[in-house]
């Protein structure tokens, strides 16, 4: 058994999976195994995958129909056997000595009690890394401490402890196919630390059909898992204010989206008072957005 899955969601990616797949080619370390989860492609992802074979990279194909990035991971990380799982999107790609990376760090970590796992640089394809460094190589700490509360946005390149993982599903709402993944990654913040490393082990150039682009649209579509994204950053005590402050106004917002009334929402949250600072300017901004993308 493979030491590490690269896990990747795709839905009508077929242009764009050769890259990624000739980087895994290259590896140093070709302990790991490929692990695709199809959410319903119809443009030929099945038989590209098909005609790959096993010979250069270990690849496991899976085919479900279409609901977004999020059930897509769940299917995938229900299979995962393997103690490490690398989250990689269907148009990005790594270094060569990304897998080499990742083990020999995990080789150093592995023993530390409270992991769930390691944070990695992003770097667009010119070597720019994406949004920030972290503050300290090496630096242990939660996702709400060192990403939230340091103000370091942007995507970065997580690898988890699989069996962890597994405790913490993504949400899934009917008719909803977008969740954040930063939902999941905060739910893991409370009791798990990770080791954020100042290294670059994925290269991302954003496409402009891709879900950090599409962004807001797409989360309007989705209210109620947006509403639940906010309402976890609004009862994590380790969360800054000024956060909470966003969090409770997009909470309001795709409350409102979602249908949900006033009275519910409030229930649903313990920030009472900041529900009611925040009420005003949230109906403000839910009219704006309503009329320009919905």
């Amino acid at each position: 058994m493979s030491s590490v899955t690269i896990l990747t969601p795709t839905y009508n990616r077929a242009a764009y999976l050769p890259k990624l797949y000739e980087s895994l080619k290259a590896q140093t370390n070709r302990d790991f195994l490929w692990l695709v989860v199809d959410d319903g492609s119809e443009d030929g992802t099945e038989a590209l995958f098909a005609s790959y074979g096993q010979k250069d990279v270990e690849i496991r194909y899976i085919r479900q129909k279409n609901g977004g990035k999020h059930t897509a991971l769940n299917r995938g990380i229900s299979e995962i056997q393997s103690e490490l799982t690398f989250i990689v999107d269907s148009d990005d790609y790594l270094p060569e000595n990304a897998v080499e990376t990742i083990l020999a760090y995990h080789e150093k970590y592995r023993k530390t009690p409270g992991l769930c796992g390691y944070s990695f640089l992003r770097c667009h394809s010119d070597g720019r890394v994406n949004t920030a460094y972290f503050p300290s190589d090496e630096l242990v700490g939660s996702y709400a401490q060192v990403r939230i509360n340091g103000g370091i946005g942007g995507d970065k390149a997580e690898v988890f402890y699989t069996e962890i993982l597994k405790k913490y599903p993504f949400p899934v709402f009917p008719g909803e196919k977008f969740m954040p993944e930063d939902t999941v990654w905060m739910q893991m913040s409370g009791p798990y630390q990770m080791v954020h490393i100042n290294k670059n082990i994925y290269y991302c150039d954003y496409l402009e059909d891709g879900l950090t682009n599409t962004g807001r649209r797409m989360k309007v579509h989705s209210p109620r898992g947006m509403v639940l994204r906010s309402r976890v950053y609004l009862e994590d005590p380790a969360v800054k204010i000024k956060v909470k402050v966003k969090m409770m106004l997009l909470y309001q917002v795709y409350g409102r989206f979602a249908g949900l009334s006033a009275k519910e929402l409030r229930q649903k949250t313990r920030q009472k008072a900041l529900w009611y600072l925040c009420r005003a300017a949230s109906f403000f901004i839910w009219f704006a957005w309503s009329r320009s993308l919905v």
